[in-house]
């Protein structure tokens, strides 16, 4: 059977982050993406300069198009601004009885604001419950618990304890804003804790990251792999994805990481001939 994911978020109309990342990572680890766009914004690589909301009334539509027909694997879910739409996606989930990756996009790579401050309690009391995995970085996960960002260890685990309380059954703290020489993200659930260290990359081209890691564990999870092997799995593509990210030269800002490294674009941007 082939494997489905779906990803509910906004666009991204440069094609770094959002919805166009997330399909990118699905078809690079070979799963098929559906999407429910919730929120179209006019961004690209320097910033995002106009959000537009779709109505609920439409996001709900998608929703029930999608899981109506399509034997969806693993869902995934981004940028969601309003109440509204965190309140349709809820339902919705709970109508097909379904748990999702989430990550609580609040803030944009470019420093710009994208979730209304009246939606982080919605999104606190209808959607962590029906998190499988919640993706927060420290600034979210900060925002999320109500307590300063975590600079230690042990206020880490503090706030993903927090956040398993409100619901999530798992939670993947994000170290991609702490310093060191190493990305430290760590993985916590009922089972236990799993450390994920990669050797952090110097690069410009991280626009997306978020997005594309939290797509690459649903599409671990659409695949049936064990939450722990789809986080795993997903960690390690995201790291190569960014070490190929500085053979790309998108736009005059922060460009995307490099979703498709593994099929092109490491031979001086020519894609790899294919066997007939």
């Amino acid at each position: 059977m082939t494997a489905i994911a779906v990803t509910i978020a906004g666009s991204d109309s440069g094609g770094g982050a959002g919805i166009q990342a997330d399909l990118k990572a699905f078809s690079a680890l070979g799963v098929y993406g559906a999407s429910v766009i919730t929120a179209v914004t006019a961004q690209n690589t320097r910033g995002v300069s106009a959000v537009e909301d779709i109505s609920p009334t439409v996001v709900a539509a998608q929703i029930d198009a999608v899981f109506s027909d399509l034997a969806v694997g693993a869902v995934k879910i981004g940028m969601v601004s309003r109440r509204e739409t965190i309140g349709v996606i809820a339902a919705g989930l709970k109508r097909y009885g379904r748990l999702a990756v989430i990550d609580p996009v609040m803030v944009a790579t470019s420093g710009d604001h994208l979730m209304r401050s009246d939606a982080v309690a919605t999104l606190k009391e209808e959607l962590l419950p029906l998190a499988l995995v919640l993706t927060p970085n420290l600034p979210e996960a900060a925002l999320l618990t109500g307590r300063p960002i975590a600079e230690t260890e042990a206020e880490v685990a503090r706030q993903a304890e927090i956040l398993l309380k409100l619901g999530a059954r798992s939670v993947l703290m994000k170290g991609g804003h702490a310093k060191g020489k190493d990305a430290i993200d760590i993985f916590y659930s009922g089972e236990g804790v799993l450390i994920l260290s990669r050797p952090r990359i110097e690069t410009s081209n991280d626009h997306g990251t978020g997005c594309t890691l939290s797509a690459a564990i649903a599409s671990g999870l659409a695949k049936g792999m064990p939450i722990d092997d789809a986080v795993v799995a997903a960690k390690a593509y995201l790291h190569a994805a960014l070490v190929a990210a500085d053979g790309l030269t998108i736009g005059q800002g922060n460009g995307p990481v490099h979703h498709f490294h593994h099929w092109w674009g490491n031979d001086k941007g020519r894609a790899p001939r294919l066997r007939t």
